[in-house]
């Protein structure tokens, strides 16, 4: 007689359990396997023992056990996989790996069994998971309180379980004992999506969802443009998951709002798929090799944020392979061959079919039953609903935010705000412009577009400009009045927070927001996200937060009518002249080789807290962001914004009279000599050094003055001065020495070995360089330039020396490439080419000189003291290979991205692999003595070193 046994009903959670792999296992272990079956069955009973479990069916090597508790069976599956776990088994190899799934549902025993959908569901979450693993369902996690101690519940996300037609949401039970790195689950999710999960329903636009949907079918480019809250991207997604079957390599969502430079477009569609960054390669080739023989959708959202980036890397993967498809959103169409532009349209305001609600109004319908916890909208209140979303004009975002308000007031009360919003509040809070007149100065908002070159002359800009600015913002006036009533209902610290947050030009973090509060942020901001008023983005490090173009727009008016802009705005330049200064530092805080890279992602905040100091901030604290952009501003061509900059801080100086210390002067007028260089105003380039070259003087810093006087060659050497230059420079270097301060005065050592290089003293030139070496090497703002290498490279050229000038050279490229000094790397890469050109490749050299020259006109930089130089070697070149070959080996480098160039400079063989090459021969010294008899070849002494240190023994 069977013994009768106590089954849960009402809520029931289910355990099922199996070992993965038993047959192979069995079949390894052979008559050992039955031992290791038994006593996994030992310590798993044991376990059920202490719980309140009921084993109902046991077969080989799996178990069906059933709780009337959920943290019960979670509590049971931990102990009995650290029992597991901790077992000291036969061999590691006979350690039996028990996968477990547990699932929560309504069932109810019959004749001593359980006839219920929900133990199927538990069997396939069991099945879906993997050795070690514990996977339950999300009714489970819901009912597991509390969990075990040190435990948590990992979200998987959504799943198809095989058998099952909906998606069941997994949770994986992490803790303390347990392994936590694992695959996907065994679903029936073959195919791999990262698309947002949305938390609320879509409604509406069905015409719309077929007709994009048929469009992306038809075509493999097609990008949604709209207005900003027009629904872009929602729409996107919800045509992009109905197809998830469609593409078996997946749908994968990258958004580019959040790139911050052009160069950094495929760096976040590779970081999407999985890709990293190949030594050397740029990463458009990377993305193109790993897309070309898959089948995958992506969706690029936002890509007017960086439009031409976008449409270089989508024409390149598209190009690339057969099976890929983009769908875009954007305010405005990429101009690619091919590309299917369909404009978004508003959400209808007329009657569905057969006299129903418009998508306007379900939409704003079914987001107000959400506000209002379940209750709907009442029939009365119709015609006042449909004011509402007809004077939203049927944007998506501004109902949504307008429903947020139907949780506090009727339909009627929203509608009269509205109507008082537009009327009175937006339309007239602001006086319109009127007629330009004299003024005494100009006092800028931070809604105006910076106009460098207005900004120079420290006058307004047009007319025109400004009123193409007001009518971009008219554009979202209802949007606006959304926002206006959205902020009326805020309390005091989210409205504060809003209000703060205005002053960041793009995404923020936690950090950022504490740091700019000085106060806990987390309740306003919660506030601010319920409200729809910020954008939370999850991401591994932590979420970001980031706000509406139309909503910033707003929030920064009312931080003006609030009195608390100069506060907010001088938090952010705090905060900017603090990200740039660790920009200069490692994680010790001592300073490490300056790289360009860790300054592209600051450059809009850079240039947000720019603008409040040259309008109505500190001058002096824009000095010092101008500072500490220098070098990035020439590298990346921007020499000539640097200097507008310049010019707006000293007109704000002399506006305010604001004490500027002498020695920050003198740093600001030799950065601005420098950038003037840099820009081809060599007048103006000699009046800042030698206004510089005054206030270092009056500083009386030893240092500073070094800086500055080796500066003071640069504007001779480009009027042509040069027996001047080389007096001056020979002067600095020996001041410096004198002072102590030699370390400073390298400016002036690479310069006087240009002059010598330009002279063919050699011999001198290299002597100089050698000694400055570790000078440039103990200096973390200098060495990543690798100066030195490079002209000991155009030394060793000068004296024919192909293996000396291969070595440096590529010393120097690898770490100005590696460290984004982009302008100094043209330099690199024609020195390269004559390399290639006397070394017997002049269509390598003919490429690299056009990507070079391609590189310097986009950068709109001055070839500098080579110049003439390049300008030769070419002549040379088109002699050796013909007007026609030189012309198209040209042209094709000069399509050349830099880092192609870079890589192609790279790949040249080193000359020791040349037929003849004597470098490895026995009779290798000998020569060199032969020709040092001679006198015909002049060494190089820093090659020769180089030589002692590779083969100390000869």
């Amino acid at each position: 007689m069977s013994v009768r046994i106590h089954l849960p009903s009402g809520l029931v959670t289910f355990m099922f359990t199996d070992i993965e792999g038993s047959t192979r296992l069995a079949q390894m272990l052979g008559s050992g396997y039955r031992p290791v079956l038994s006593e996994h069955r030992r310590l798993l009973r044991s376990t059920l023992a202490a719980s309140d479990g009921t084993e109902l069916f046991t077969e080989g090597d799996s178990f069906f056990i059933a709780f009337a508790d959920a943290a019960a069976a979670l509590d049971a599956c931990l102990t009995a996989q650290r029992a597991l776990a901790s077992h000291e088994w036969p061999t590691p190899e006979a350690t039996p790996r028990v996968r477990m799934g547990l699932h929560t549902g309504h069932a109810e025993p019959l004749a001593g069994e359980y006839a219920s959908a929900e133990v199927h569901r538990a069997a396939r979450i069991a099945a879906a998971a993997h050795g070690g693993q514990v996977l339950c369902s999300g009714a489970t996690a819901r009912h597991a309180a509390p969990l075990p101690p040190g435990a948590s519940l990992l979200d998987l996300g959504l799943h198809r379980l095989r058998g099952f037609d909906d998606r069941e949401r997994l949770f994986q039970l992490v803790a303390p004992g347990l392994e936590r790195q694992f695959p996907r689950p065994r679903t029936a999710d073959a195919v791999p999506h990262n698309l947002p999960t949305q938390v609320t329903s879509f409604v509406g636009r069905r015409a719309e969802r077929t007709e994009l949907d048929r469009l992306v079918n038809e075509h493999r480019l097609v990008t949604v443009v709209g207005a900003g809250g027009a629904g872009k991207t929602r729409l996107a997604v919800e045509v992009a998951g109905a197809d998830v079957e469609t593409y078996p390599d997946g749908i994968w969502f990258v958004d580019i709002a959040a790139v911050t430079d052009p160069g950094l477009v495929a760096f976040a569609i590779a970081a999407v798929l999985g890709l990293r960054p190949e030594p050397g390669r740029p990463m458009s080739e990377t993305l193109v090799e790993y897309a070309a023989s898959r089948r995958m959708l992506l969706l690029l959202d936002t890509c007017d944020a960086q439009p031409a980036a976008c449409a270089e890397v989508i024409a390149r993967l598209l190009t690339g392979g057969s099976g890929v498809r983009v769908l875009v959103t954007s305010r405005e169409s990429l101009g690619l061959p091919g590309e299917v532009v369909w404009r978004i349209p508003p959400l209808s305001v007329e009657p569905g079919p057969g006299g129903g609600p418009s998508d306007a109004i379900a939409l704003l319908l079914d987001r107000t039953v959400a506000a209002r916890g379940g209750r709907r909208s009442t029939p009365a209140e119709s015609a006042d609903l449909e004011r509402v979303v007809a004077r939203l004009d049927g944007l998506p975002l501004a109902i949504e935010l307008a429903a947020a308000r139907l949780r506090v007031l009727s339909a009627s009360q929203l509608a009269g705000r509205l109507d008082d919003v537009l009327g009175a509040l937006d339309a007239g809070r602001d006086e319109p412009e009127q007629p330009s007149e004299p003024a005494p100065r100009w006092i800028a908002n931070q809604h105006d577009t910076v106009d460098l070159a207005a900004a120079a002359l420290d006058v307004a800009p047009v007319a025109a400009a400004r009123a193409a600015q007001r009518s971009a913002t008219q554009r979202h006036v209802t949007m606006q009045a959304t926002v206006t009533w959205s902020y009326r209902t805020l309390g005091p610290r989210a409205a504060r927070l809003l209000r703060w947050l205005a002053v960041f030009s793009g995404p923020v973090d936690l950090a950022t927001v504490e740091w700019l509060l000085d106060d806990d942020p987390l309740d306003p901001l919660s506030v601010l996200a319920d409200k729809s008023m910020i954008q939370v983005e999850p991401n591994v490090s932590g979420s970001t937060y980031r706000m509406l173009d139309p909503i910033r727009a707003y929030a920064a008016r009312r931080l003006v009518d609030a009195g608390e802009e100069q506060s907010a705005r001088d938090r952010h330049v705090a905060w900017s002249l603090h990200a740039l200064e660790r920009a200069y530092l490692g994680p010790d805080d001592r300073p490490v080789t300056l790289s360009l890279y860790a300054l592209d992602p600051l450059a809009d905040e850079m240039r947000a807290a720019l603008r409040w100091t040259a309008t109505g901030g500190s001058a002096r604290e824009g000095l010092r962001l101008a500072g500490g952009l220098d070098q990035w501003w020439r590298e990346r061509g921007l020499a000539r914004e640097g200097r507008l900059w310049l010019f707006r801080l000293y007109g704000r100086i002399a506006e305010t009279g604001e004490r500027i210390p002498e020695a920050e002067l003198a740093a600001a007028y030799h950065m601005h000599s420098l950038h003037a260089g840099a820009d081809g105003e060599f007048a103006e380039e000699l009046r800042f050094s030698q206004r510089a070259e005054s206030a270092a003087r009056q500083a009386g810093d030893a240092g500073l003055q070094a800086r500055v006087l080796a500066g003071r060659a640069a504007p001779l050497i480009d009027m042509g001065q040069l027996v001047e230059a080389e007096r001056v420079c020979r002067e600095v270097i020996a001041w410096a020495h004198q002072n102590d301060v030699s370390g400073d005065a390298l400016f002036a050592v690479y310069s006087l070995a240009e002059l010598l290089w330009r002279r063919c003293a050699l011999d001198e030139a290299a002597e100089l360089l050698g000694a400055a070496r570790p000078v440039e090497a103990a200096r973390p703002t200098e060495r990543a330039r690798r100066s030195v290498d490079m002209l000991l490279g155009m030394v060793a050229l000068s004296r024919g020396d192909l293996v000396a000038a291969h070595d440096h050279l590529v010393v120097a490229l690898r770490s100005r490439m590696g460290h984004g000094f982009h302008g100094r790397a043209c330099d690199t890469i024609n020195a390269i080419a004559v390399r290639c050109a006397w070394g017997g490749d002049p269509i390598t050299a003919a490429r690299l000189f056009g990507a070079a020259q391609a590189t310097r006109s986009a950068m709109r930089s001055t070839a500098g003291m080579f110049g003439q130089y390049w300008l030769e070697e070419q002549a040379g070149l088109r002699g050796v290979l013909g007007d026609v070959a030189f012309d198209a080996a040209y042209a094709e480098g000069a399509e050349l991205t830099l880092e192609e160039a870079a890589a192609v400079a790279l790949a040249v063989d080193h000359p020791d692999l040349a037929a003849g090459s004597i470098r490895f021969s026995g009779v290798e010294q000998a020569a060199q003595r032969s020709r040092a008899g001679r006198g015909s070849v002049q060494t190089d002494p820093a090659r020769e070193a180089l030589d002692r240190r590779e083969h100390p023994g000869s």
